[in-house]
């Protein structure tokens, strides 16, 4: 028996055919008969003898077929892979295309064919193993998870080398998008029973291959570090280390030279061109060398710039009159385009959705000018076909539909597609930088806005806890759902819990009542704050108010951009100091508290009514790049109630974009508070201290909470010993943290802040910061001087005392203990008393030997107070001079919640303002 392998059958038959075919048409040749001539005849030749026949092989023809070594696959699937059949003549060739039938199926690792003599055909078959496991070893920049989606391997399916090669090099693939050129698959089989196998990838992914130099020829103009500056990657630096840009990226290679021919254009280099840009990997494959061969050509200027409309609305002149290029600048195409666009734009105005504007260039060698014709090709009128709304799955049309400027039927116009857009955005319900789409009607003359929208979560429900710079600790939780059942209301509720403030709040907006233009809204809330003061860095609690209340708003626009809004609120307040503290014998002790706290406790209810009117262009208003905003607002107290006052207010914001991501935005404020009700008889102010404007952090960075404007320092006098003389003299304390410092707030104020983002790379778009360079400009002032607990000269040398009834005479401090974290008054027993005699106890009648405990006794005790040191109060502040800061800050949406952090200076100050470097809130919002 013969058995016939593929290879060397195959090269031995075909040395034969080729045999075979070049000599038969030799022999033919030599044996073909020749004729004579038909002038001369000749004499007879001899005949020629006929040729003998060459010998016909005999046919061999299939007798039997059967298959050896099947094991999961059945011998007549085997033999229906192959042409061959019982009954059929065959030759060598016929069972050399079988074998590479076979082959070619994948499912076998060897094949080979026996009986070729006989007509008895054997294929004898060695099946391809099964794949029990795919392993990856030695990954770790890239997940197993990512790699398993790119390879084709899978267990279960059948084995076979060729798969094996194609996923060694779609892992290698993988590698080089990471940029790590130097990574290497080595592929293992693991050989199991039952014919199966383990697939074992063994991974050294390698460093990751970084571009260790940009090198540039041909460069005259601008220096090589110039022109890197241009472009996306960069050479690999210690300074760089945590940047991506740094290593190599084919399509990051091409973009780059887009972006050196864009900056050449930009300055007037029309014929520049890259010649070559070659990346070369370097031997150990760790790093590239990028070289880019330029040619920078002549400069040239602007020549004569022209309008060439098709369309009869236009002038031709004062369109040329009106474009940002002038004859005998620097040629930049960015003007070029933008030029473009601003054309565009123009045509769209007056209803051509469709305008090109096609510039014509003619460049002059000679002169180095280059003459552009803007060319506005004819156009129809086109009108709105109709408005399709897509992807919005909760959000109804008609949320969508009412913020579109333009009706089915109506003309077409730009600027309303572009205010349409702006509008959609500031919803915040969709995805960000959404645009309307035009699109081309059922005629020429027709066109289609399409708003293909995708939505975003509208629901927040947020359990932070974080820590400000203003309240120290913060525990937060609310619910917020800015479209309420897909219609646009607003319904929220939120519970805010720190030190110095609680608060527990609900609100429901409708901005379309019964589908019309009408906003609405009410909220209720319940708002407990403790005010504090500082002694030295410390703080402590001065006045708490608890406020309760609701407030109903409502507003209407007037046209595209103004508005008018109005609301009532009722709030009841209630102002109290800590008795334990600041009151002795059940009333408010100036001496501690101050007059100015001592006159603002008590129960007050107050009554408001106001209106805001409101011009907006922003074009957003969730974080605007554009625009203006302009709100002048008035509340008058007294409607009803026991308050009267009418506060004023304007507010400005105006934002501009300066080009390439840079946003320069200007906020003004300023307002005033009049009081309707006379002065009280004690000369106190008539706006309540609670009703005033404060300024500080957040408002002014680089000042403290409330640290700008009126207020009451109270410092002691410290008493010095002469150790010569012996002689005892008081001076004012110069240490801060001996100082109380109460904030009084003021009736009028002004705030200016200018600010400046400067553009950001995606890198850091993606990581959610917003850095940003600001200053402040601000003031708050205007309260009545408080009367003050101390009466002193100017220049004198004497303590100051506090003033009793106009007497002169030192205070004593009532004394507490502490019990179960609570201060309680300290009582002393009278000295006659037979049992306890000048004991201190927590006992007003009676005694316990223990603070806090059960009383015995019934002695009438006095309150237990020590002598109070002299002190000296000023009333400082209370000036309309600017207080200036300057300063840094970054926003970051970090995995913590929202944080804010801010550094800044106070480059003017007045006398007793707070100053403060560094500001920072985290979890202050969701």
């Amino acid at each position: 028996m013969v058995i016939i392998k593929a290879s060397k059958f195959g090269t031995r038959a075909a040395a034969v055919l080729m045999a075979g075919t070049i000599l038969s048409p030799v022999a033919m040749a030599q044996t073909a008969p020749r004729k004579a001539p038909a002038a001369a005849p000749t004499p007879a030749a001899p005949a020629t003898p006929a040729p003998v026949p060459a010998a016909v092989a005999p046919q061999r023809v299939i007798h039997s077929l059967r298959v050896e070594g099947s094991q999961r696959i059945e011998p007549e699937t085997v033999l229906s892979y192959t042409k061959l059949r019982v009954g059929q003549a065959y030759s060598n060739e016929t069972l050399d295309q079988a074998i590479r039938d076979l082959y070619a199926s994948d499912l076998f690792a060897d094949v080979s064919i026996a009986g070729a003599e006989t007509g008895d055909i054997t294929l004898r078959i060695r099946e391809n193993p099964i794949i029990n496991r795919v392993i990856l070893e030695g990954n770790s920049t890239l997940k197993s998870d990512k790699i398993t989606k790119e390879i084709k391997l899978a267990p279960r399916q059948i084995f076979t080398r060729t798969a094996v090669r194609q996923d060694v090099g779609r892992i290698v693939e993988l590698y080089r998008r990471q940029g790590r050129f130097a990574a290497r698959i080595e592929p293992k089989m693991v050989s199991l029973d039952q014919n199966r196998v383990d697939v074992v990838f063994e991974i050294d992914e390698g460093p990751k291959s970084k571009v260790r130099a940009i090198n540039i020829i041909g460069n005259q103009v601008f220096s090589d570090d110039k022109l890197r500056q241009q472009m996306v990657t960069k050479q690999a630096r210690f300074f760089r280390f945590f940047s991506s840009n740094t290593s190599y990226d084919q399509d990051r290679l091409a973009y780059d030279q887009q972006q050196l021919r864009k900056f050449y254009l930009t300055q007037g280099y029309a014929d520049f061109r890259v010649t070559s840009a070659v990346a070369e990997l370097t031997p150990d494959k760790r790093d590239f060398i990028i070289t880019y061969v330029v040619e920078e050509g002549p400069r040239y200027k602007f020549g004569d710039v022209t309008v060439d409309s098709d369309i009869r609305d236009f002038d031709n002149k004062k369109l040329a009159s009106s474009l940002g290029i002038t004859k005998g600048d620097w040629y930049n195409a960015k003007k070029v385009e933008d030029t473009v666009d601003s054309l565009s734009q123009t045509a769209g105005l007056f209803g051509y959705a469709f305008t090109e504007v096609n510039p014509e260039f003619v460049p002059n060698k000679e002169n180095l000018t280059m003459a552009i014709n803007f060319h506005i090709a004819e156009a129809k009128r086109t009108y709105v076909e109709r408005i399709e709304i897509t992807g919005n799955r909760q959000t109804q049309d008609k949320v969508i539909r009412r913020e579109i400027r333009l009706a089915e039927g109506d003309a077409f116009n730009s600027f309303q597609v572009k205010r349409s857009t702006d509008r959609i955005n500031s919803l915040g319900f969709f995805q960000d930088k959404f645009e309307i789409k035009n699109e081309q009607g059922s005629a020429a003359d027709r066109v289609v806005l399409n708003a293909n929208v995708e939505e975003k979560p509208t629901g927040e429900l947020s359990l932070s806890a974080g820590y400000s710079s203003l309240e120290r600790f913060i525990i937060q939780a609310g619910i917020t759902q800015r479209n309420f059942r897909g219609k646009g209301q607003e319904l929220r509720a939120n519970v805010d819990y720190s030190v110095y403030s609680k608060s527990v709040s609900l609100g429901f907006t409708e901005p379309y009542l019964f589908d019309k233009n009408v906003a609405v809204g009410v909220d209720i809330f319940r708002r407990d704050y403790n005010s504090f003061n500082y002694i030295g860095d410390q703080r402590q609690t001065t006045y708490s108010q608890v406020s309760t209340g609701f407030q109903v708003r409502t507003g209407v626009p007037l046209t595209e951009y103004w508005s008018l809004s109005g609301r009532y609120g009722l709030t009841f307040d209630k102002v109290g100091l800590d008795q334990a503290t600041y009151f002795t014998n059940g009333v408010c002790n100036p001496f501690v508290a101050g007059r100015y706290l001592c006159d603002a406790i008590g129960n007050r209810v107050t009554s408001m009514i106001g209106y805001s009117l409101v011009y907006d262009s922003l074009n957003s208003r969730l974080r605007p790049t554009a625009g203006k905003r302009l709100v002048l607002s008035q509340d008058v107290a007294g409607l009803g109630g026991d308050v009267r006052y009418i506060r004023s207010r304007i507010e400005a914001s105006k934002y501009m974009n300066l080009g390439k991501g840079w946003i320069f935005s200007v906020n003004g404020e300023a307002g005033y508070i009049k009081s309707l009700q006379s002065t009280p008889a004690d000369g106190s102010d008539p706006i309540r201290i609670t009703d005033r404007f404060y300024l500080g952090e957040p408002q002014i960075r680089g000042f403290d909470i409330r640290g700008v404007g009126p207020r009451v320092q109270r410092i002691p006098y410290v008493t010095n010993t002469d150790a010569t003389t012996g002689v005892t003299t008081q001076t004012l304390s110069t240490d801060k943290n001996s100082i109380i410092d109460d904030a009084l707030g003021g009736r009028a104020y002004y705030l200016v802040r200018f600010e400046l983002e400067p553009p950001l790379g995606g890198g850091v778009r993606e990581l959610g910061l917003r850095p940003s360079i600001f200053m402040d400009v601000g003031a708050v002032f205007g309260v009545r001087r408080p009367q003050l607990t101390t009466t002193c000269t100017t220049g004198q040398t004497t303590p100051c005392y506090p003033v009793v009834n106009g007497i002169v005479q030192p205070y004593q401090q009532q004394q507490y203990a502490t019990v179960n974290g609570t201060q309680v008054p300290l009582y002393q027993v009278p000295s006659t008393d037979a049992t306890n005699p000048s004991l201190l106890t927590t006992c007003a009648t009676g005694y316990s030997a223990t603070y806090g405990g059960a009383c015995a006794g019934s002695s009438a005790n006095s309150n237990y107070s020590v002598p109070y040191g002299p002190y000296l109060e000023r009333f400082v502040g209370d000036s309309p001079r600017p207080r200036i800061s300057i300063g840094f800050g970054v926003n970051w949406n970090s995995p913590f919640g929202p944080l804010r952090i801010d550094i800044a200076k106070a480059l003017l100050h007045d006398k007793g303002d707070d100053t403060k470097l560094v500001t920072f809130n985290v979890g202050t919002q969701f």
